[in-house]
């Protein structure tokens, strides 16, 4: 930045960051601060940049997009999880305190194994559409025409980029590793909304059915507040929750 820039109001930014590195058994958790003059219209990701750029080559983060789709840069921005790429520094104070999102393995400093977290949650509640037409590759009887309304309903559900926020944000993540939380049970919500996938109440049952899915929730609604895509995930549990109750019932 030159010096008018700076002389004409920037704030100098004070960043604390968590560093870690696991794979270097020398390596301690620690903060460690960065000071940078803030620029007009800018994101974390491009501040981390800057630093990575400038500063420290091995401060370690992800991106890829930087448009907010591909849910790689999810982090803890002041103790809320959020994506640097839609974060304006000017929306935030002068010291910005990041670190890793909970819940999943980390990789180094702001870097967290998402993938491998969601590929687990993805086989284990088994999210593809179950129809005996895919496994014959049937593709005419696959695309049989849809009611706009309930296209629009799954694509509402289907808007989720695994970012990983709401597990950060999610209490009973934090207490139960196994809880498989907003974002596969917002899985097990769209895929009851297919017409094409043909299982019944009793096989969604049997996924989540028990308190690592809709019963270990603890509606804090967390998830659905730091979602970024906005996404009606604790209204999507109660719904479940209710005809996982309904199907108890009815089983007596």
């Amino acid at each position: 930045m030159t010096e008018a820039a700076k002389n004409a109001g920037a704030r100098e930014l004070e960043f604390a960051i968590l560093r870690h590195n696991p794979a270097d058994p020398d390596s301690v958790p620690r903060e460690q601060v960065f000071t940078l003059h803030e620029a007009a219209g800018m994101t974390l990701f491009i501040a981390l940049n800057e630093l990575r750029q400038h500063q420290d080559a091995s401060l370690q983060f992800d991106f890829v997009c930087r448009a907010g789709i591909c849910g790689s840069c999810g982090m803890l921005i002041n103790g809320r999880p959020g994506l640097a790429c839609r974060t304006l520094t000017a929306d935030l104070p002068r010291r910005i305190q990041l670190a890793p999102l909970p819940g999943f393995e980390l990789i180094g400093d702001l870097s967290v194994n998402t993938g491998k977290w969601m590929r687990g949650m993805s086989e284990r509640l088994e999210t593809w559409v179950h129809d005996q037409a895919l496994e014959q590759l049937d593709i005419d009887a696959l695309e049989q025409p849809m009611e706009p309304e309930q296209a629009e309903a799954i694509y509402e559900l289907e808007r989720c980029i695994e970012c990983g926020c709401c597990v950060g944000a999610c209490g009973s993540a934090m207490m139960h590793e196994d809880f498989v939380g907003a974002v596969g049970l917002n899985q097990i919500a769209r895929f009851r909304l297919d017409p094409r996938d043909k299982r019944e109440d009793a096989d969604y049952y049997a996924l989540v059915g028990d308190e690592s899915g809709v019963f270990g929730c603890m509606t804090l609604l967390g998830c659905e507040d730091v979602c970024p895509k906005d996404l009606p995930l604790a209204t999507q549990i109660a719904f479940l929750r209710r005809r996982m109750t309904a199907a108890v019932i009815a089983r007596g």
